[in-house]
């Protein structure tokens, strides 16, 4: 049941992410979930440790839990973005 719920938890914070960012136009709902997938990984690796909030990876559900996987969402969107095009947008 986790792996649905990070697919579905990915999906809304990698489309959340690209809509901040402005790349929705230009990603579809499975790149969306792979952002908020990978997100959610690189987010449960560097920034959790910093904040001091459980991973959305370690099944912790919580508001702050999501919040840390919208910000590693941002964070992969901003470096596919400059990769991609040079700026972060």
């Amino acid at each position: 049941m986790s792996i649905i719920l990070m697919i579905v938890i990915g999906g809304v914070v990698g489309w959340l992410a690209s809509l901040v960012m402005r790349t929705d136009a230009q990603q579809g709902i499975i790149l969306n979930v792979i952002v908020g997938i990978v997100g959610a990984i690189v987010a449960g690796y560097l920034l959790s440790p910093l904040l001091g909030i459980a991973p959305i990876t370690a099944n912790a559900l919580s508001l702050p839990a999501m919040f840390v996987s919208f910000l590693g969402a941002l964070i992969v969107l901003a470096v596919v973005n400059l990769i991609r095009r040079g700026s972060v947008r």
